[in-house]
Formats: C-alpha cells, structure tokens, sequence
C-alpha cells in the first residue's frame, strides 16, 4: 500500500501505525514523538486526514485531557469508541 500525503502527513501516519494494541497516545504526544512538539493541530489534521482508518489505527490517538477527539472514519467519535472498548480502552 503506497500512501499518499504530504512528508508531514506521511510521518504521523507512519507513527500511528507503532501505537500499540491497547494503547493509547494524545495529540501533544505524537507530535512529539515526530520532532514537532509545537505542531499539534497540524497532527490533529493530518489524522482527520487519514485514508486508512483502522488500518492505520488513528482511534487511538485521543485529546490531552482524556477526552476522544474526533474520528474522521466511518461511524464517527461512536466508531472510535466502540474500537478503544474492544482493545480493554475505556474513555
């Protein structure tokens, strides 16, 4: 699967993919996981951009304050929910 993005976007989808099974990671945390600790609405965008939900698992990403966030797949913030729950998650 070549995906197609920007190298920004590229980046945190490529982290997104190492977020383990059953974990969870913030925003704030991926950025600074990629080198750009001051760029967390521009993760938060390059998620909603995400063409792969669940593929590339970017439900497990959720807000600093422990809230979900939004989910830009199929099914929307519910969608996100249900598949944190099923991976032992409970937000």
């Amino acid at each position: 699967m070549k995906l197609k993005g920007t190298k920004f976007q590229l980046k945190v989808w490529d982290f997104l993919k190492k977020i383990p099974k059953g974990t969870v990671k913030t925003y704030s945390e991926v950025a600074e996981a990629i080198g750009k600790p001051l760029a967390v609405r521009a993760v938060a965008n390059a998620i909603g951009k995400n063409p792969y939900p669940i593929r590339i698992p970017c439900h497990r990403v959720i807000r600093s304050d422990g809230s979900l966030g939004g989910y830009s797949g199929t099914g929307g913030v519910n969608k996100k929910k249900n598949l944190l729950k099923k991976e032992g998650i409970i937000v």
